[in-house]
């Protein structure tokens, strides 16, 4: 037979085993199996719509089976405890063994390539500090120029937006019960506050989005009554206003009409059955200098509790529009959390996920030196989020000048995620992202709530060794100088040197803006509160 006919053999071989088994009745089942597989390779043959199944009828199905296992594959036979795709076996497993209470030591030294470009650790001290604790917290909105009606003490590593929808109703249930014996924060997501999100009476960010799930109205405006409904809760310790978000900044979001059950229509506010729509611009304002103001405004509404926004940062001259509207107006957000481009545990178009965005750690740094350069660093607390996992992670953007970090993926871990890679699909493996009732059941919140708390208190252990290695008594004493990466196989730097930061007050003097690094010097006076346009030079 000649060689190009091989890819027709599986369907001549099943075709002539389905023809001879006719005669003979030893084996009455070979007939079905054989007619079966030649019914299906005689649908390959006749089909258009598949060139792959025309020419190789029957075996192409092989094909398509092998391809739809290959994560399952690479992840369990071939992928190295080192590679990150997007997170790592040892990341994970890290995650794994703390939430379930196990030993997170590991013999025989590190796997890392000590010597290779990028490579980070913190120096560490001959006289090691004495750390007693390790609930380490921060407070916002307790500032004396602008001190809160509700001032919050927040803990230093928190979970991250995440919303009823994304996540199942028993993955909700799981992270606020955790996060309530945990004593730390759990922040909503733009889906609004959800009964799951209440039942445990673990404290709450409310996210509020461009959709303004939980305060609109019905044509999907900002609605105060609803507010004023949401915001009073006790429960709800911090409001924070989104602006955009790590995973697909400037895009907007849709979920569909077939998808908007009667509980979700309920905790967002919407019409059940109907798209579900989250504009890439909000409504309520258009200007720096509007958005302060409706900052204020939430603020007010809310009874005087800590409010802020979240952003990724794009357009460096549309932050900068922002701080000078601070400056103009006096109003300062209380905190300000910034997402890395590497964050995101929702679905995103490819190019959004790979090439829209500012990385964490440059997007950290512009916003805390802005800050610092225009006078207001001290009134405005920063957290961030983007991939960050263990107490290294916490203390390298703490570093770099964070007050505090949250993380998403990484409780999703603790809850029992795979990184199976379906979350936009409803088939959730583990019942973590999916509305799935008989996948969902599979969670069982008391004793995934244990590990989340495990996870966090176990994270905050290994924070408060590493803080000591450094002679430190608490992670808001790092500095950029305490941190140290190799940029070449015999080269390093301090942080401090490899990073620009800018010092008090730079800003505010034009005659020291030519010295600044370009981004500064070249946008800060292009940037305009009025406007989140750059100013015209020729006006």
């Amino acid at each position: 037979m000649h060689l190009a006919a091989f890819r027709y053999l599986a369907f001549v071989a099943t075709a002539a085993v389905f023809l001879v088994s006719l005669f003979f009745d030893e084996h009455p089942w070979l007939p079905l199996l054989a007619g079966a597989l030649t019914l299906v390779g005689l649908v390959d043959l006749l089909q258009k719509k598949s060139a792959l199944r025309r020419n190789y009828p029957i075996l192409a199905h092989f094909r398509y089976f092998f391809e739809s296992i290959r994560p399952e594959i690479r992840q369990y036979f071939l992928e190295s405890d080192g590679e990150a795709t997007p997170f790592s076996r040892s990341q994970r497993s890290i995650v794994y063994q703390r939430a379930k209470q196990q030993t997170d030591k590991r013999p025989f030294g590190t796997q890392l390539d000590v010597y290779e470009a990028g490579y980070e650790w913190i120096n560490h001290s001959i006289a090691p500090a004495k750390v007693t604790g390790h609930d380490f917290r921060i407070e916002i909105g307790n500032h004396p120029d602008c001190p809160r009606a509700q001032p919050y003490s927040a803990s230093v590593f928190n979970i991250s937006a995440m919303s009823f929808g994304a996540l199942s109703a028993n993955a909700i249930l799981a992270l606020n019960g955790g996060a309530r014996a945990g004593n730390f924060m759990h922040d909503t997501g733009e889906g609004s506050i959800s009964p799951y999100h209440r039942s445990n009476g673990g404290d709450l960010v409310w996210e509020i989005g461009s959709g303004y799930f939980g305060c609109r109205n019905p044509d999907g405006t900002f609605s105060e009554e609803r507010f004023v409904a949401n915001a009073s809760s006790p429960q709800v310790k911090m409001i924070e206003l989104k602006m955009s978000q790590g995973a697909k900044p400037g895009h907007g979001g849709v979920l569909p009409g077939p998808k908007v059950t009667a509980e979700i229509a309920a905790t967002r506010g919407v019409a059940i059955g109907e798209d579900c729509v989250s504009p890439a611009a909000h409504s309520a304002f258009s200007t720096p200098l509007e958005m302060l103001h409706f900052i204020e405004r939430l603020r007010t509404l809310s009874g005087g509790k800590p409010t802020g926004f979240k952003l990724a940062i794009g357009h460096p001259w549309e932050f900068f529009g922002i701080v000078k509207a601070m400056l103009a107006t006096g109003i300062t957000p209380d905190f300000i959390v910034v997402d890395g481009s590497e964050g995101g545990t929702g679905a995103a178009p490819l190019e959004f996920t790979d090439h829209v965005g500012t990385p964490l750690q440059e997007a950290l740094v512009l916003v805390h030196n802005t800050l610092v350069g225009a006078n207001l660093r001290e009134r405005v607390k920063l957290g961030c989020s983007g991939k960050i996992i263990t107490a290294f992670d916490i203390a390298r953007l703490m570093a770099l000048g964070a007050d505090w970090c949250n993380s998403a993926r990484g409780f999703m871990f603790a809850l029992g995620c795979i990184q199976s890679q379906s979350c936009h699909t409803d088939r959730c493996p583990t019942g973590v992202a999916t509305q799935d009732p008989q996948r969902q059941r599979a969670l069982v919140v008391p004793d995934k709530a244990e590990r989340v708390a495990h996870f966090h208190q176990n994270t905050l252990k290994a924070l408060a060794e590493l803080i000591a290695a450094a002679g430190l008594q608490h992670p808001q004493q790092l500095r950029p100088h305490h941190l140290v990466r190799r940029i070449s196989p015999n080269q390093v730097r301090l942080a401090s040197a490899l990073l620009p930061f800018l010092e008090a007050g730079q800003l505010l003097d034009p005659s020291q803006l030519p010295q600044l690094p370009p981004v500064y010097g070249l946008y800060w006076p292009k940037a305009q509160a009025e406007s989140f346009q750059q100013l015209d030079p020729a006006a």
